[in-house]
Order: structure tokens, then sequence, then C-alpha cells
């Protein structure tokens, strides 16, 4: 990310045993850290029931939710893939990067509240 102005120093990297477990770390982090955004990855692969289906609903209505409340951005990043070979391809194959894509995210989320949050000089909305 150091081509976006985003330093090593900057940045803090959380393991957590699955994907279910990220909200949970988000909340942590929100609470602990002065973080101006958190992105969650992490990957589920479907398996021969629709488990997959509930644990991703679950991880992305909590992301949402926690973003919403605590007003930071909070990227969801999680790859949802029928075999491990897909998540290779999107977590920096020929699919491209979920991870760099979130991060980006994350920039350009922090940039627009850093924006809207200085005086702009015009009365548009309601006041």
């Amino acid at each position: 990310m150091l081509q976006h102005g985003v330093s090593q120093e900057d940045m803090e990297i959380v393991h957590v045993p699955g994907s279910f477990e990220l909200p949970v770390a988000a909340k942590t982090l929100l609470k602990q850290r002065n973080c101006d955004a958190i992105i969650c990855l992490g990957c589920v692969i479907k398996g021969d029931t629709e488990h997959d289906q509930f644990i991703n609903q679950a991880i992305s209505n909590s992301i949402a939710q926690l973003g919403i409340i605590s007003g930071k951005p909070i990227t969801f990043g999680v790859l949802t893939v029928n075999t491990a070979e897909q998540a290779t391809e999107r977590a920096g194959g020929k699919h491209g990067n979920k991870g760099i894509e979130s991060a980006i995210t994350a920039i350009k989320m922090v940039h627009m509240q850093k924006t809207l949050s200085q005086p702009s000089g015009q009365n548009i909305g309601f006041g």
C-alpha cells in the first residue's frame, strides 16, 4: 500500500481463527486502537451443505453494521468460493487480488471522510 500513501508503520495485521471471527476482531480493534479503517480479509469455501451461505451472511451483515455504528470504514474482503483454486485465483491470481481491492476501498473511504469533514464553503443539503 506504499504506492497509495500508507506506510508499513501505519498498518497492523491481526490474525483470527476463521472468517466468522472477523467482526469481533474488527470491533476489538475499534475499541483498542485508533484505526482510520479496518480491512477484513478471509475466505469461506463452499462445502456439501449451505453452511457457507449462513456464515457469509452473518459476516457481511456484522461487518456492515459495525461500520455504520462506528462510522469507520470496515471493508468486506471475504472470498466466497467453491474451491481452493478459485480462492487462489481471486487472492492474487488471474482474477485480481481481493485484499488489494479491499485496501484501496478503505483508503478511498478514509479520504472521502477526511474531505467531507473539511468545510467546503458551500451550503448544500439541510442545515
